[in-house]
């Protein structure tokens, strides 16, 4: 692996972890919300409100059963409910309730200007763009293996 692609890979990774730990922390400290939970919120809320509990334990990548103890955590917390699958009543739905949406709402503008001042602020356009070109090649093959 050349130099440069093993500098960037490193930076990469310590990129990812300085920021979402930040980010994670600061929203933890102003609205008790941890990232995980708004992160599971944002899925909902993308996803039109609700979510089968297998497509979200698949998206959080955990089990079903540390997805059902995480998702048993918010619905103690308000944030969402769960019930039957209307189409399959063997399955079940996790939907986000007023007060979960509310909370997103609060939390999503607390998020993006957290990304704006960690990330955003010390990237220009043309980096920005060549970042996303990049990943996005990377993901993309990532995805066909």
């Amino acid at each position: 692996m050349p130099d440069r692609t093993a500098e960037a890979w490193r930076l990469l990774l310590t990129t990812h972890s300085l920021l979402v730990d930040r980010l994670s922390a600061e929203m933890e400290e102003a609205l008790g919300l941890p990232l995980a939970r708004y992160e599971v919120l944002l899925l909902l809320y993308e996803a039109g409100g609700e979510v089968r509990m297998h497509e979200l334990a698949e998206s959080l990548l955990l089990s079903r059963s540390a997805a059902t103890r995480f998702v048993d955590r918010m619905v103690e917390a308000g944030l969402v409910d769960r019930r039957p699958c209307d189409s399959d009543r063997r399955g079940t739905v996790v939907a986000l309730t007023g007060r979960g949406r509310a909370v997103f709402a609060a939390a999503g503008r607390f998020h993006l200007e957290g990304i704006r001042r960690m990330f955003c602020d010390h990237v220009s356009d043309e980096e920005a763009d060549v970042m996303a070109a990049a990943l996005g090649r990377i993901v993309a093959a990532a995805r066909r293996t």
